[in-house]
This record gives C-alpha cells, structure tokens and sequence, in this order.
C-alpha cells in the first residue's frame, strides 16, 4: 500500500504551498520569495533547499550550486543536522547530474551519516537513494543491487510511493541491462501504476521513459513512441529539463533500433543541444554516442566514426559510466570487424 507523492524536500510554509507536481519555475518563484523573507536561519535552510532543487531541475546548474551549499551553512549556522543532510543530498544529486560521480557518493554519504545521527528519517532514505543511483549509474550493479530491495522495503513499510518507483526502476533499468526484458518490462510498468496512483507525474514520465525502452528492444517501436510522446507533455508542463532531454536521447534510440536513421540523427543532436545548456556532461556523452551511431550507419567515414568513439570511450571512462562505455566498445568492435571483412 502507499498514500499520495509528497515532497518533503519542500519543508516549512513552502511544504505547504508546494507539492509534488508543482511546476518548477513555480518552486523557483516561491523559494526566492520565502528567502528573501527568512528570518531564521533554518527558514534560510529550506527555502535554499528548495531554490536549488528548482535550478537542478532546471539546468541552472551555477544557480542550483550556489544555493545548495547556502543552505548547508544556513543549516549549520542553525545547528540542524537534519537540514544538512537534505543540504548535502541536494548537492551530492546535482553532482551526479554534472557528472562528477566521485563526488556525488563523497556528498551523499555524508548526508546518510548525518540523517542518520540527526534521526531524519526521509532525509537518509533519499541520501541513500541517491548513493543507489549514482553506483547503479556507474554500472556497480553488485554493490547496489542489495541497497535498491532495501529501498524498496522501506519505501512499502511506509508508504512511500516515490521511494518505490525510484528503486524499483533502478532494478528495472538493472534487469534491463542485463539482459533481463521480461521482469524489467513489468517493473517499469508497476513504477506507471504506482506513480499515476499516487498521482506522481515525474516519476510518472521517468517510468514510461523506461516501459518505451524496453518495449523498443522487444520490437514495439510504434507504442515506445506513443509512450515518448506522453511522458513529453509531462515534462514540459513540470518545466522537467533534464527528463525532457533524455526522452528525447531515448526517442533517438528507438529510432535508431527500428532503422530509421535520419530521424534517429536529428532527435540525438536536439538532446545534445539540450544538455549541452544544461551543462550535463552524462547526457552531452550518451547523446553523441546516438550521433556516432547514426552517422555511421548514414554513411559517415569509418576513420571518422572510430577517432570520435575513441574519444567518447575515454569520456565514459573518465565519468565512471561502465555500461555506456561497453555500448562505444562493442560499436567499435563493430565497425572494425567489418574493416577487417573488407
């Protein structure tokens, strides 16, 4: 069982104003107004909180820096561990979302150690979550694989609906990198129930990104796009940057695996433009591996194709992002093979 998706990272009056499905320059507008109205230094803390969370989700990511750590030392100035540690998630995710892996799992531990000192119970259950999703991300799946069932449980002892979907598509997206289609299709599928239960639309568009994913690798192009186009109207209205530019990085994959080439060109080079402003160096790599692929299959020189997904290879493995590099070697070993026949 679980109730309605809340958003404890919305905390004080802000909590009260916000929800969940608050748009975020609507979360922008209101943070800055309860910050510039603080009187307290704990008031500081979460209206920061919720400023940098509005810039993250944004691509904002000078801004989403900046305020994340004013709300650590408004916190610390305030003596709350407890607003710290949601302090220190927030930075550790916006790590994450930089591509700064090794620093996303410094910030996060830290902010599971003092949540947990500080008895913060959400704010060590997302710290957690984040730490699951930054090994998962890197393609430490033995290391992790225990972390999201135990996720899981908590999310299910308490109800929490978007805990749920979080760790249960991060086992989706695992079995679904492993080969596993069958079980990873029907927990994306749970994560949509859920999310649409509790009338969760971010998690909502995330899960159908996946279900699209994997439907595609089954051959069902045409329902993987209907699904894209969906999740696209929720992005949009929740002004959700980041999940918008890698649905269209997934709607070039799909595009790609049915053979539609051009099309597949297109939709990857507009999801690099749009990590490119967002400053995400993950998204700005998976984009142009979708490019070198597509190129390649259009025609593109072979010389060309191998010296970009050499370079790619390095960045893959200077972020940490195991699966993805593996994704760069096996192409390349494509096209050499084929070097070799010729």
């Amino acid at each position: 069982m679980h109730g309605k998706a809340f958003a404890p990272e919305y905390q004080g009056e802000l909590g009260t104003a916000l929800g969940v499905n608050s748009s975020y320059e609507e979360v922008l507008t209101a943070a800055d107004r309860a910050l510039s109205q603080a009187d307290t230094a704990l008031e500081r803390a979460r209206a920061a909180l919720a400023l940098a969370e509005a810039n993250r989700r944004l691509g904002q990511v000078d801004d989403a820096g900046a305020a994340w750590r004013q709300s650590y030392r408004s916190a610390r100035v305030a003596g709350d561990e407890g607003a710290m540690a949601w302090a220190l998630w927030s930075g550790g995710t916006l790590a994450r979302q930089c591509g700064q892996l090794r620093l996303a799992r410094r910030l996060l531990t830290w902010g599971v150690a003092l949540a947990a000192d500080s008895g913060e119970r959400l704010a060590h259950g997302y710290a957690l979550a984040g730490l699951a999703e930054t090994g998962r991300i890197q393609g430490d799946y033995a290391a992790v694989a225990a972390l999201h069932e135990q996720l899981l449980e908590q999310g299910r002892a308490h109800g929490e609906a978007r805990h749920m979907v979080w760790a249960m598509s991060g086992i989706a997206q695992m079995r679904r990198n492993t080969g596993d289609y069958t079980e990873a299709l029907e927990l994306f599928e749970e994560c949509v129930r859920i999310a649409a239960e509790a009338q969760d639309a971010r998690g909502r568009a995330w899960s159908l990104r996946g279900v699209a994913d994997v439907l595609s690798l089954r051959g069902e192009t045409e329902r993987a796009l209907a699904l894209l186009s969906e999740a696209e109207v929720i992005c949009r209205s929740m002004d959700l940057a980041s999940a918008l530019a890698y649905n269209h990085k997934m709607r070039g994959n799909v595009l790609f695996r049915h053979g539609s080439y051009e099309a597949a060109r297109e939709m990857y080079a507009v999801a690099l433009e749009e990590f490119d402003v967002m400053r995400e160096p993950r998204g700005v790599a998976l984009a142009r591996l979708g490019l070198v692929k597509s190129r390649a299959r259009l025609g593109r020189d072979r010389s060309e194709t191998l010296a970009e997904l050499a370079e790619l290879e390095g960045d893959f493995a200077r972020i940490g992002l195991r699966h993805a590099r593996e994704t760069a070697v096996a192409f390349r070993e494509e096209m050499t093979a084929g070097l070799r026949v010729a």
